[in-house]
């Protein structure tokens, strides 16, 4: 039974959601002022130690390797974090919680992740702030008050001194515990929706003059392979995606089950620019690799 106990944790819904919107709070938490230093990022190494039984089941079997990559060269980047948020918010989309006890596990772990570092700047409590003003349909609700009142009392003179930081620290230090049980749960059930698949069906790709950009896990290429070959083909490769993208490229590698794979934000992106009239074709790789071999 032992083997079990570890899983035992989140087997309902609800401890799942408050895992994941827990992990969605420490990222914002350390990289609430603009960057992220290596003792925030090694918070991500506790999250993913915790969760590590769980690497073959789903959703963890999506969202820990999205992670693991993410923080494997010890930093975390603008495009894998948003990645990150936007994988969590589409695992969990609130669908089994009411909005105030989704947002309470979030503020846990936006205090957790700037106190992840044992340091807490002007520039954190600044971003928390601009937060809190975001999130004001959890006023009243512990600890929603009792943080904008902190924070109103320390940057009244613009610094935080000595004594005022060790005050932050010693609050903001209850919230590090990644896997505690005391926010309240009161789960909502709602009916999930279907996803369907988006990718064009036998499409005609032109090359010459065309830009590209590839989401996912390719099966073939790494991301600077693709970009060499695009550009060898007369193409021009992208950093991501726009309204003038021209193909977005869905590599192989990832979930067959697009809404849920780390290159899902992507294709949100290039659906909502073609609802706005964008003409961005949306490719699986496999078709894509047909139309190389068809040159």
């Amino acid at each position: 039974m032992a083997e079990y106990e570890g899983y035992a944790r989140f087997t309902t819904k609800s401890r799942l959601d408050k895992s994941i919107n827990t992990l969605l709070g420490l990222i914002e938490g350390i990289t609430i002022d603009g960057k992220v230093n290596i003792k925030e990022a090694g918070l991500l190494d506790v999250w993913l130690s915790e969760h590590q039984e769980l690497r073959d089941r789903h959703p963890y079997n999506e969202l820990i390797p999205v992670i693991e990559r993410a923080v494997e060269d010890g930093a975390l980047d603008e495009e894998e974090r948003k990645d990150i948020q936007w994988l969590c918010k589409k695992l969990v989309s609130g669908q089994y919680y009411d909005e105030v006890t989704a947002g309470l596990q979030v503020l846990h772990g936006v205090l957790g992740g700037i106190a992840s570092d044992g340091q807490i700047t002007e520039a954190e409590l600044k971003g928390l702030s601009d937060w809190l003003d975001n999130h004001e349909f959890l006023k009243t609700c512990w600890p929603y008050d009792e943080v904008a009142s902190l924070i109103m009392t320390v940057l009244r003179d613009g610094r935080i001194d000595e004594s005022e930081h060790k005050m932050l620290k010693d609050f903001f230090s209850e919230f590090v515990s990644i896997m505690d049980n005391n926010t309240i749960t009161s789960p909502v059930m709602s009916k999930e929706q279907t996803i369907i698949g988006v990718c064009a069906v036998c499409p005609e790709i032109v090359f010459e003059g065309s830009s590209f950009y590839l989401t996912g896990i390719s099966r073939k290429y790494t991301k600077d392979e693709f970009k060499e070959l695009i550009s060898k083909l007369g193409g021009k490769p992208t950093s991501g995606v726009s309204q003038k993208l021209n193909y977005l490229i869905i590599g192989s590698e990832g979930n067959s089950s697009w809404a849920y794979a780390c290159y899902g934000r992507k294709v949100e992106a290039a659906v909502n620019y073609r609802k706005q009239g964008a003409k961005i074709l949306i490719v699986h790789e496999n078709d894509f690799h047909d139309a190389v071999e068809d040159l």
